[in-house]
């Protein structure tokens, strides 16, 4: 009985640490994304400004 729990303890700490780690990863390409928006949106102004001169 002390197996299986122990077993169980493992198995749900490797599934915390699993989705820590899902977690950070998908912040990361949260940021990634937003970034290239800023990107984009600065280009965009640029031509604006361009355009109305």
């Amino acid at each position: 009985m002390n197996t299986a729990k122990n077993t169980l303890k493992f198995a749900g700490l490797g599934l915390i640490t699993l989705m820590a780690a899902a977690c950070n990863t998908v912040a990361g390409a949260g940021e990634d994304i937003q970034a290239g928006g800023d990107v984009i949106e600065d280009s965009a102004d640029e031509v604006k400004e361009e355009m109305s001169n």
